[in-house]
């Protein structure tokens, strides 16, 4: 008789959670749906003008959108979702286009300028950021993505401290700003300079903020660039796993013994996640099939990730942030490229 009751009442609890699972999926549905549309647009723009990212057209399309239109509340938990979720599961996968062997292949002095561009970046950053009355949380989403990896880093951050909704959705805005800004930049100021194309591409992946738009700007110095472009920029992106630890470690320890408070893990998932990624492509173990399927995804995740930031960058929200900010951009580009500059022209 007990062992039929307890069934069940393990029956009732299954269903309450079948049922509790069907609800949550039901409410994400419809900003998931949206998602879907933009990316869908976003993907096919960039299919047309490949020089111009799917991220930068997908934030675009979402800040026109929020601001043309009230957005429904019942797409807010979709869009939710894939601003925090379905971007760290995109942030885990950039590991998979890493591969230790070709940053070795750098050299030591180049993975040394490397490190420069990241932490001196982001003190350089903070520092300008202090000066300039900006509360920690926003100097350091804007430090962090612009010497990491743009907006990738900005939600990595933001997954660490749990900044304020509007300072996230700004960082991202002028990641993606300056990053594009910095497209014509590059190549323009590399000839000028009078560097090599070698030369040129590694100042790119030390100074561009987005794995995308240094793709663009490398391309447009030629082929010689083009691939220790890329080498460099992805460098860049395998620090965002020491400053997470670095930045989690310092959060629970600011927190300390308090018990109302829910403290980071030592380590967030996604970036455990990023790290098993980066091993798994060291190791050559995955086919080229994969490797392009995964990369496919990623650029879908983090597209649909971005439209729904961009849908919170309304022009009442970039008003009441000020224009410190946008100071603090103009000083974070500059600083990092000169980082860059230096470091490259010295080891090279």
């Amino acid at each position: 008789m007990s062992t039929r009751v307890n069934g069940e009442a393990a029956g009732a609890v299954g269903d309450v959670a079948r049922s509790r699972r069907s609800r949550t999926i039901a409410a994400l549905l419809p900003g998931l749906a949206l998602c879907v549309l933009a990316t869908a647009i976003a993907m096919t723009v960039n299919y047309f003008l490949p020089t111009v990212s799917p991220l930068l057209i997908a934030i675009v399309l979402g800040a026109i959108l929020t601001n043309a239109v009230r957005i429904p509340e019942r797409i807010q938990p979709g869009l939710q979702f894939s601003a925090k979720r379905l971007l760290r599961v995109g942030v885990a996968l950039l590991g998979l286009q890493l591969m230790l062997r070709n940053i070795i292949d750098l050299g030591w002095g180049m993975i040394v300028v490397v490190m420069a561009i990241v932490f001196l970046g982001i003190a350089g950053t903070m520092f300008a950021g202090k000066l300039l009355g900006l509360s920690w949380t926003q100097r350091l989403l804007i430090a962090c993505g612009f010497s990491i990896c743009g907006a990738a880093a900005v939600a990595a951050v933001d997954g660490v401290i749990d900044a304020d909704e509007q300072e996230v959705v700004a960082a991202v805005a002028l990641v993606i700003l300056f990053g594009t800004l910095m497209i014509p930049v590059v190549p323009l100021l590399s000839h000028a300079f009078g560097l090599s194309g070698k030369t040129a591409g590694l100042w790119a992946g030390g100074s561009i903020h987005e794995v995308a738009q240094v793709v663009a700007a490398s391309s447009a110095v030629g082929g010689a660039a083009l691939g220790v472009a890329v080498v460099v920029k992805l460098a860049r992106v395998l620090m965002l796993a020491p400053v997470m630890l670095i930045l989690s470690v310092r959060q629970r320890n600011r927190l300390g013994a308090d018990v109302e408070v829910k403290r980071p893990p030592l380590v967030p998932l996604f970036v455990v996640a990023f790290l098993a990624c980066v091993l798994l492509r060291s190791s050559g173990l995955l086919p080229s099939v994969i490797l392009d399927d995964a990369k496919t995804a990623q650029t879908v995740l983090l597209t649909a990730a971005m439209f729904a930031l961009g849908c919170g960058v309304r022009a009442s929200t970039i008003r009441k942030v000020g224009a410190r900010p946008l100071v603090l951009a103009v000083v974070s580009t500059v600083w990092v490229a000169a980082i860059a500059l230096a470091g490259v022209l010295i080891a090279s």
